[in-house]
């Protein structure tokens, strides 16, 4: 069985860019418009602390079935994919899933970590895959980049945390 690893975030402010994606947290704020996404959070509850080593669990809860894609980002802005364009239908669905083959494992460095859960109804065509260092505005032009071929209907943001000590 691989293992992906999730590594820790600092959490700042979000400084979007000027685009039509828009990010909301798990408190119920206005995401992309559409708000296909009802619910993101690691299995303890977001904000959780988590030890190193520990595994971690995602729970999404979508509308209408749709493709997922989890990115997590670490404070030195390194993102990487837990799971990319993965079908999912309606209702909840908790990563990683057995058919992926994979456990997450959170990881070093210690502090607050970001995941990104981009959803789309329709399946992705692009070849943009989140890996690599992003900075704040680089970070959420990837993510608009991504969407922008897809309807504000048929797409939408959210992002949730939990801590590493």
């Amino acid at each position: 069985m691989r293992s992906a690893f999730v590594s820790v975030l600092l959490l700042g402010s979000l400084g979007l860019s000027a685009c039509t994606v828009n990010v909301r947290s798990n408190s119920g704020l206005s995401g992309s418009g559409s708000n296909l996404i009802t619910r993101l959070s690691p299995d303890r509850g977001e904000g959780a602390t988590y030890a190193v080593g520990e595994p971690v669990q995602f729970s999404v809860t979508v509308r209408t079935p749709g493709y997922l894609t989890l990115v997590a980002l670490n404070p030195g802005g390194y993102a990487s994919p837990l799971v990319q364009n993965a079908y999912v239908g309606a209702g909840t669905t908790t990563f990683p899933r057995v058919q992926d083959g994979a456990t997450y494992n959170v990881a070093a460095p210690r502090g607050l970590q970001r995941v990104r859960a981009i959803f789309t109804r329709v399946r992705p065509t692009t070849d943009l895959v989140f890996s690599g260092v992003y900075d704040g505005q680089r970070w959420n032009g990837a993510t608009d980049s991504y969407l922008r071929p897809y309807a504000v209907a048929d797409r939408d943001v959210q992002e949730t945390y939990l801590y590493i000590r």
